[in-house]
C-alpha cells in the first residue's frame, strides 16, 4: 500500500470548485447502485452552505496543494425513541481514483470521528449501498458495523 504524504484540513470556499467535482464523482460511483437517482445534472449537497456552517465539519485531504479526498460530519436529529437526541452523520466520502489505496478515507473518517466526539456525539453513523462491498469493507476496517438494512420494492420497470 502506498503511503499518504499529505494533510487533512478543514475545507474552505476556495476548495468549492474541486468539492463540486468530488460530488459528481460520488454521484457517478453511486449511480450503478441506485436506480432511483434522478437524471443529471444532479446535486446531493449544498457544499457552500456546509463549508460556511459552524456546526458542520467539511474536511479535505491535500497532497502538494491538490485536493485528493473529502468528507463531512453533520448533526442529525435522532428518532424520538432512541437513547440520544442527535447523532453525527458522516458523508461526502470521496478519494480521487489516483490516490485510492493510501488510507486517505480512513484518515478522513478518523478526523471526522474526532470532530464528532469533540462535539459531544455518542452516536456516529453513515450510510452505504449494500452492494458497494469495497466501501462496506473500508468502513468496517475503521470500526463501523452494519446496523440496519433499508429495503425497497423494485419498480416494475426495473430488471429483477
Amino acid at each position: 500500500m502506498r503511503k499518504f504524504n499529505g494533510t487533512i484540513r478543514d475545507a474552505t470556499l476556495e476548495d468549492l470548485p474541486t468539492l463540486l467535482e468530488f460530488e459528481q464523482g460520488i454521484i457517478t460511483a453511486e449511480r450503478p447502485f441506485d436506480s432511483t437517482l434522478g437524471k443529471d445534472p444532479l446535486s446531493y449537497y449544498d457544499l457552500k452552505e456546509m463549508v460556511l456552517d459552524d456546526n458542520t465539519c467539511v474536511i479535505v485531504a491535500e497532497v502538494d496543494g491538490i485536493l485528493v479526498g473529502s468528507g463531512y460530519g453533520i448533526s442529525k436529529k435522532a428518532r424520538h425513541y432512541l437513547d440520544h437526541d442527535n447523532y453525527a452523520y458522516l458523508g461526502f466520502m470521496f478519494t480521487h481514483p489516483e490516490y485510492r489505496g493510501m488510507g486517505i478515507n480512513a484518515l478522513i473518517v478518523d478526523e471526522l470521528v474526532s470532530w464528532s466526539k469533540s462535539q459531544g456525539f455518542i452516536e456516529i453513523r453513515l450510510t452505504v449501498y449494500e452492494d458497494n462491498i469495497p466501501a462496506i469493507k473500508a468502513y468496517e476496517k475503521v470500526g463501523f458495523k452494519k446496523h440496519l438494512v433499508e429495503m425497497r420494492m423494485p419498480r416494475p420497470s426495473e430488471n429483477q
